[in-house]
């Protein structure tokens, strides 16, 4: 059984339960955000912080990412698209691309699918050899590794949807005119492989999930409770990787006013 097989898909939270969840978690890191661009604390620069969303079409990623960046302040963040290739780019090894898009010391970016693209689509659409596809993995590890040592914290999710939550989604996107430009035919044509992404995606969580940065499978039948799941999560890791880089936490900042208080 794998890792998707496992996914409990019924979790939910309540509209309450959501927007509590929702103002502590925004505040956390944006006070995490502050401190490791070195606007708050000692004034230090801390690592970058990469957070990477892979997944299904429809799977939830575009809401998580609102969450996790819309409150914050729009010079202190990059939200970055992977489509295919361009002809430049595909002169290139495969993750040359991505190269200029990494977050510095202190800075942060949120990349709406990556590198993995090589070992998902390029593998079941035939854009890349199988030797190719299949040499990515300890390349990625490589890379993933080094970046996590030298600069960053790397949070990596795969959003996931049951078949008949994503044909429910698409349906919505399609009677909607603000978002039928969402919706195209290399879609519904995608759902027909849904399987084999599936099976690659277990390949993958096997193959590239490391101790400095492992996977993190979100169930996302219920966007509420994936966003919130995702939006923890980053809080989680962040605080993790300052104190892995040897930076004190700050305590969240209700804590600070209770002490205050006394």
């Amino acid at each position: 059984m794998g890792v998707l097989d496992k996914l409990d898909m019924s979790q939910r939270l309540s509209r309450d339960e959501y927007y509590s969840k929702l103002a502590v978690g925004q505040q956390r890191i944006f006070q995490l955000r502050l401190h490791l661009g070195g606007l708050m604390g000692p004034g230090q620069l801390g690592p970058g912080l990469l957070v990477i969303l892979e997944g299904p079409d429809a799977s939830g990623k575009g809401g998580a990412i609102k969450v996790l960046v819309g409150h914050l302040d729009p010079r202190h963040y990059e939200v970055v698209a992977y489509a295919a290739p361009t002809p430049k780019e595909k002169n290139h090894h495969f993750l040359w691309r991505f190269y200029q898009t990494l977050p510095g010391l202190g800075e942060m970016a949120v990349f709406d699918r990556s590198w993995y693209g090589r070992v998902l689509v390029e593998r079941i659409e035939g854009f890349a050899t199988k030797a190719e596809w299949k040499r990515a993995y300890k390349a990625i590890v490589d890379f993933e590794e080094s970046l996590c040592q030298e600069s960053l914290i790397v949070v990596k999710f795969w959003m996931h949807v049951s078949d008949e939550e994503q044909l429910r989604r698409f349906e919505g996107r399609a009677a909607d005119p603000l978002k039928a430009w969402k919706l195209t035919e290399e879609d519904w044509r995608n759902r027909e492989k849904n399987r084999a992404y599936e099976a690659a995606a277990e390949e993958m969580f096997e193959r590239t999930s490391h101790k400095l940065a492992p996977w993190e499978v979100i169930a996302g039948e219920q966007k509420r409770f994936a966003r919130i799941a995702v939006l923890e999560t980053v809080i989680e890791r962040v605080e993790q990787g300052m104190r892995r880089w040897g930076l004190e936490v700050p305590p969240p900042f209700e804590k600070v006013e209770a002490a205050a208080e006394n």
